[in-house]
């Protein structure tokens, strides 16, 4: 079997999220394939496009939601261009998938904090799904998410869809200068927002994931609320290129992020190299 070789999948279903990031949804080709692909939140593949390449991305949708999968990405470069540019009808290629995933089994019966910015939530969309089909399995399930704009907001029906329900607590956000004058949620930044919400870290985890600079600044805050360094998650996606440990492309100091990862606590992020 060539480790490389990736899968014909079958593009169903196209999404724009904002004037630059799309959401595919793709059905592998092989009805066997299809039947007996399964993966945990968090993994990740990779998606190609042929003639231009292949780019690494997380498993957008929910393993509880079976038959497809789904990909957001953002048109940056030689790849995602090409990704940009496929309609319902064409073919692309998966790999996957690959990397740990997010211990969603381990947090039964405990409340749970997702923290998102920008295209950030895909990965967290995915994780949120997971809690969501399985609701009275967890406590407490609360989302701050973030974005420049209203604009800039992904997954805007599933925002709304999140909002409603009454066994969620939903705070959506977008920085000062970015609403707009029908705008009704939050002003500010992620992180004095997530302060401002302040979710209790008595048997709880938070989920967090973003630019670095989301990143960098919200750990402090939950460590504040009193969440401990192994109850926060989150995923990297460092320059993942073979998807399997062998270009060394992800690695940071001695960990290998497609494969140590892309999921980390924070204790463990913090036992990564300073200059990372």
């Amino acid at each position: 079997m060539n480790i490389y070789q990736p899968q014909l999948a079958l593009v169903t279903d196209v999404v724009d999220e904002t004037p630059d990031t799309r959401t595919l949804r793709l059905e592998f080709q092989d009805e066997a394939v299809r039947e007996s692909f399964a993966f945990k939140a968090g993994q990740f593949g990779e998606y190609s496009v042929f003639g231009a390449g292949e780019s690494t991305f997380c498993i957008a949708s929910p393993p509880t939601r079976e038959g497809y999968i789904e990909c957001s990405f953002k048109a940056v470069g030689k790849v995602t261009t090409a990704l940009r540019e496929v309609n319902v009808g064409d073919t692309v290629g998966f790999r996957g998938p690959y990397g740990n995933s997010f211990p969603v089994d381990d947090w039964k019966g405990k409340d749970v904090v997702f923290v998102a910015g920008g295209i950030g939530l895909a990965p967290v969309r995915c994780v949120i799904w997971n809690v969501l089909d399985r609701r009275d399995e967890f406590g407490d399930v609360t989302i701050v998410y973030g974005a420049r704009s209203v604009a800039d907001l992904v997954y805007k029906r599933e925002l709304e869809d999140w909002g409603s329900r009454a066994d969620v607590k939903m705070v959506t956000t977008v920085d000062p200068g970015g609403e707009t004058k029908d705008w009704t949620g939050e002003v500010g930044y992620v992180t004095p927002v997530v302060e401002a919400t302040a979710p209790q870290a008595q048997n709880a985890v938070a989920v967090l994931c973003g630019p670095p600079i989301v990143v960098k600044l919200t750990l402090p805050v939950l460590e504040k609320l009193g969440f401990a360094d192994d109850t926060i998650f989150t995923t990297l996606e460092n320059r993942m290129k073979c998807g399997l440990g062998k270009c060394g492309r992800c690695n940071i100091g001695p960990v290998y992020v497609c494969k140590d990862g892309p999921v980390f606590t924070a204790a463990q992020m913090k036992a990564l190299p300073a200059e990372f």
